[in-house]
C-alpha cells in the first residue's frame, strides 16, 4: 500500500520534502543537465527543456503523489531549503510489493554522503511504511558512483534481469530484511 500522503521525512543533515512549483529552478537543473543526466536516456517526449516543462514535471509529479502512484522527495540541506537532489519510490508491481528506486544529485552536492543518507531513510521508508518486499534500481552499467551506492546499501546486481526499455542499464535488487 502506498503511504498516504507524502510524509516529509528528516535526517541528520537532510529534509526530504514535496517538490513545489516554487523549485522548478532545481528541477529543470537536474532534468536537464548534462552531468547529471549523463548516464539517463531519456525519450525526447519526457525531456525538461524549458521552465515549463519544469513546472508541468512538477505538477505530474504531485498528482501521482496524490493518486498514490509513487512517493517522490526533493532532497534539500536541513540549513537550506533550496533541492539538491531527488529521490523516489515508483513503478509499483500490481500487488504493491516491488517498487523502483531513483535518484538524481546537483554534482556540486555529490561525494558528500547526502544521496546514501537519503536513500537509508527512503528503504526504511519503504520496507517499514509501504510494507514492501523487495526494492528494484535500474542503473546503466557505466554508472559507477550509482553501482556503488547501490551496493553499499545491500542491493545485489541481479545478472538475469534484463531492461526491455534500455540494454544499457543493468538492474540491482534488495529484499525486505528479516526483522531480528
Amino acid at each position: 500500500m502506498i503511504a498516504p500522503n507524502n510524509p516529509e521525512i528528516h535526517t541528520e543533515r537532510l529534509n526530504l520534502r514535496q517538490a513545489k512549483e516554487s523549485d522548478w529552478q532545481e528541477i529543470f537543473f537536474l532534468r536537464s543537465n548534462k552531468q547529471v543526466n549523463e548516464f539517463i536516456h531519456r525519450p525526447e517526449n519526457r525531456q525538461t527543456k524549458t521552465k515549463e516543462d519544469a513546472i508541468d514535471f512538477i505538477k505530474k509529479i504531485n498528482k501521482g503523489i496524490e493518486n498514490k502512484d509513487w512517493n517522490y522527495w526533493g532532497i534539500s540541506l536541513k540549513e537550506h531549503p533550496q533541492i539538491i537532489g531527488t529521490i523516489t519510490l515508483w513503478n509499483f508491481s500490481e500487488d504493491k510489493k516491488t517498487a523502483e528506486i531513483g535518484y538524481d544529485m546537483n554534482p556540486t552536492f555529490q561525494r558528500n554522503g547526502f544521496m546514501n543518507e537519503a536513500m537509508k531513510h527512503i528503504l526504511d521508508f519503504g520496507f517499514n511504511q509501504l510494507a514492501l518486499d523487495k526494492i528494484e534500481a535500474f542503473t546503466h552499467k557505466e554508472n559507477l558512483s550509482s553501482k556503488k551506492l547501490l551496493e553499499k546499501n545491500g542491493f545485489i546486481l541481479n545478472e538475469t534481469r534484463k531492461d526491455e526499455d534500455n540494454s544499457y542499464n543493468i538492474v540491482f535488487e534488495i529484499e525486505k530484511p528479516a526483522i531480528k
